[in-house]
């Protein structure tokens, strides 16, 4: 059976504005740990739109944040920042204040031991190909003409790889051909290894000189399946970046990572799917099931160990630290220095 699963680059107009996102929520919880921040970033052509909601008693120059991220990504031309931000609707305010879910919703978490990670080889081999080219842009001089807007896919029939993308922003000076000959050298071959048997693409447009806000508009949430399973498992729709772990797109989700992970850790099941529903005030989750792949029903292991109301999340995965920014590239699991990514004994 064929599954493709795509990762893009820090630069990606996307995950600028992703990152954009939490940088400022990072910079808020940093001043004020019970910050309630619903931040969105949209990005074109040498703007910068920031919009949402902050309660809180911080003061962060959010311009200067956003220019210094979109810096520190790569790029370097002019852009114009324009920030409208509010408070929380004090109608929302109400339901949460006393431990409830910020919002309605369906949130999914995964974990398997088919991978080291625990996640899909597939998902672990894209981001993988991403991350390499950042590295090689940021630390090699030989790649020095690489530009920080880029993507990968990568396309597997049962356990092999059968077809690797590379598509990534150079200058204009280079050619396709060297193009194509240095990324199968350095970085598709170095993941994937002997690459005569794989169909390897590599930029098939044949030109990717414009990147970014110059070539396309950018989006806070619009890169959910790349943060999580890459389209090969369930999806509730709500994307991350940018929200303070009240709202349980986030804070749910990776508590249900941290169950499914450690549900297989602890030797349940060789992967296991975690969903759980919430109605907004609301602490106690609507639903809250698992099962492994086999069909096997975990719900009760999952209902002994995890406690699913949104504070005791908070708590136990100690989520009001400023550790989102770095999160909103190259997918939210299967990485170490996360809290939801820790096995513990069940």
């Amino acid at each position: 059976m064929l599954k493709t699963v795509e990762s893009v680059t820090e630069g990606h107009p996307d995950k600028v504005c992703d990152q954009v996102s939490d940088a400022i929520l990072d910079e808020f919880l940093r001043r004020d740990q019970q910050s309630r921040v619903a931040v969105e970033a949209f990005g074109c052509h040498g703007v910068l739109i920031i919009g949402g909601e902050v309660t809180s008693t911080a003061e962060v120059d959010v311009e200067r944040v956003a220019r210094n991220l979109y810096a520190q990504v790569g790029y370097s031309d002019e852009i114009d920042v324009l920030v409208h931000l509010e408070k929380q609707s004090p109608d929302i305010a109400q339901g949460v204040n006393p431990g409830g879910a910020g919002d309605q919703g369906i949130m999914y978490g995964y974990a398997s031991a088919e991978t080291p990670e625990m996640m899909p080889k597939a998902v672990v081999l894209a981001h993988a190909l991403t991350r390499r080219l950042a590295d090689l842009r940021r630390h090699d001089p030989l790649f020095a003409w690489l530009r920080p807007d880029g993507k990968a896919q990568v396309t597997m029939d049962g356990g092999r790889v059968k077809t690797v993308l590379v598509s990534a922003q150079h200058d204009s000076e280079i050619s396709q051909e060297e193009i194509r000959a240095l990324l199968t050298e350095s970085v598709i071959a170095p993941l994937l290894g002997e690459t005569d048997n794989l169909e390897v693409l590599v930029n098939p447009t044949g030109r990717f000189v414009l990147g970014g806000f110059a070539a396309d508009t950018g989006l806070t949430g619009r890169k959910i399946m790349v943060d999580t399973y890459g389209g090969l498992l369930p999806h509730g729709g709500g994307a991350f970046s940018g929200k303070d772990p009240t709202k349980v797109d986030r804070s749910a989700s990776y508590m249900a990572r941290f169950a499914a992970k450690n549900l297989v850790a602890g030797g349940y099941a060789k992967n296991v799917l975690v969903s759980v529903a919430y109605a907004i005030g609301r602490a106690e989750p609507l639903m809250l099931a698992a099962k492994s792949g086999e069909g096997k029903d975990l719900s009760a292991e999952l209902r002994r160990h995890f406690d699913f109301r949104p504070q005791a999340i908070i708590e136990r995965l100690n989520l009001r630290k400023p550790i989102y920014r770095q999160t909103a590239s190259y997918g939210h699991f299967g990485r170490d220095g996360f809290p939801w990514e820790e096995i513990v004994r069940l």
